[in-house]
């Protein structure tokens, strides 16, 4: 990957550019390093992804955290990422 990010499932999207992120308000990101969330952090979030042949890659986005919003949204989740105007894109290895 470019950088570390912070693992997500992109099955989780609750918008179109809206993710949940996280219970806790650390996570530990893909170099092992602790990170602190809190509104308007800019994260860097990534899956692993394979392709339809079985090849290895990740899905990446970029986006800023936001306190998670429970209105008409039940989730024990604390914190979500707003994903940026660049979307999830998909990294090959």
């Amino acid at each position: 990957m470019d950088r570390p990010r912070i693992i997500v499932d992109f099955n989780e999207l609750i918008e179109d550019d809206l993710i949940l992120l996280s219970q806790r308000d650390y996570k530990v990101d893909s170099s092992g390093e602790s990170i602190e969330l809190f509104e308007g952090k800019q994260v860097y979030i990534y899956e692993s992804d394979e392709d339809i042949n079985g090849d290895p890659g990740f899905l990446v986005a970029d986006g800023i955290v936001e306190k998670y919003n429970m209105i008409n949204r039940p989730s024990p989740c604390k914190w979500t990422c707003r994903i940026d105007s660049n979307g999830i894109r998909r990294i090959v290895l």
